[in-house]
């Protein structure tokens, strides 16, 4: 509150502003960047990605399949062509082998993707050792959406640090919250200044209003950037507060037949912004529909693992390598409530309820 009311009484309302430029400042040493443009939406974030690294009409552009609409969506901004990517089953990020596959195959078709959007899901890191190493030989650029996973580590480094980019999210429902904001961050400071020039409509340095190029209203206003500063401060509490939820339900709910929480990789250690769990109805012996209206009916919110992009509607005619895995974590995960405030009597209530369904199933 105090910083919102500085950025109030200086009277830096707009996009632009002290406590933007203090912001980026500020988050770089917990992604390990050198450079940062403070923006409206992880979104944004994204779309500026593709558009400084060159994608254009008719371009491929490889994406994980198992994330939310927004990381694809981007992509037809530009009118591109979104290439889904299956999870791995023992990450459910972006499966390495199908990834090089897939590059192969776009290779012998003289067809290389323009950039790989690599999706950090619920908190957990890609394996980049191996997903690096495989879009250099092809020389295709990756861009990490790491908007789930600020606070996360990969083998000691922090998640954002990844490829030739990275965007985060500081949407209301993240680790630390703007309310409504994002970051692009890189170690390219060429790329990010001109990040920070498409952001603001382009505009030419004049005493005119004059703009050569197409630009964006995508920057972050000073008063939110006052509310992202003051919730950085709290990053460590927030995820030491997400992953005791998930130790939580791994104590309480992670042995009931049928229960599988969503595997935490060797390489990492991930936020656990979303504790998720796999519900196999044969063992369970009901579904996890059954308990997320369980929950529902008491007034708790749980929802469906992200339905994997090559499901959705708007992008069924896309191509994609794989499928099966996603579609089976999606049609059996679940996203348990984990919200960093959440009290130990929350969630027992929760646990209570889930263990209930499994009761009334034998």
């Amino acid at each position: 509150m105090e910083l919102v009311k500085e950025a109030f009484a200086s009277n830096w309302i707009a996009p632009l502003g002290p406590h933007v430029d203090a912001f980026e400042q500020e988050v770089l040493p917990h992604i390990e960047r050198r450079f940062a443009a403070a923006l409206s939406s992880g979104t944004a974030g994204l779309h500026l990605a593709l558009r400084l690294l060159g994608i254009k009409d008719g371009d491929d552009v490889f994406c994980s399949t198992q994330t939310f609409s927004a990381t694809a969506n981007p992509i037809l901004y530009e009118r591109a062509n979104p290439v889904f990517i299956d999870s791995h089953p023992d990450t459910w990020t972006m499966d390495p082998d199908l990834l090089q596959e897939a590059l192969e195959q776009s290779a012998a078709r003289g067809k290389l993707p323009r950039a790989v959007i690599v999706v950090d899901l619920y908190g957990q890191c890609a394996d980049y050792d191996r997903i690096l190493p495989i879009c250099a030989e092809f020389q295709v650029p990756v861009i990490e959406d790491a908007a789930e996973a600020l606070g996360a580590t990969y083998r000691a480094r922090k998640a954002g640090s990844f490829g030739n980019c990275a965007v985060l999210s500081f949407n209301g429902n993240k680790i630390i919250t703007t309310s409504g904001g994002g970051m692009l961050v890189s170690d390219d400071s060429d790329m990010i200044e001109r990040a920070r020039f498409l952001a603001t409509q382009a505009r030419d340095p004049a005493p005119h209003y004059q703009h050569s190029v197409v630009g964006f209203n995508y920057r972050l206003s000073n008063v939110l950037a006052a509310i992202g500063r003051g919730q950085l401060r709290l990053l460590a509490d927030r995820v030491a507060a997400r992953r005791g939820n998930f130790a939580f339900y791994l104590d309480t709910i992670g042995t009931l037949p049928g229960v599988r929480m969503m595997p935490q990789a060797a390489y990492g250690e991930s936020n656990c912004w979303l504790t998720c769990v796999t519900i196999d109805p044969k063992e369970f012996g009901a579904t996890r529909e059954d308990v997320r209206l369980a929950l529902e009916q008491v007034n708790i919110e749980a929802r469906p693992i992200w339905k994997p992009l090559h499901l959705q509607p708007v992008f069924a005619e896309c191509r994609r390598l794989g499928g099966e895995v996603s579609e089976q974590i999606f049609a059996d995960g679940l996203c348990l409530p984990s919200g960093s405030n959440l009290s130990e009597e929350d969630l027992f209530r929760v646990v209570k309820i889930v263990r209930e369904v499994s009761a009334q199933s034998r």
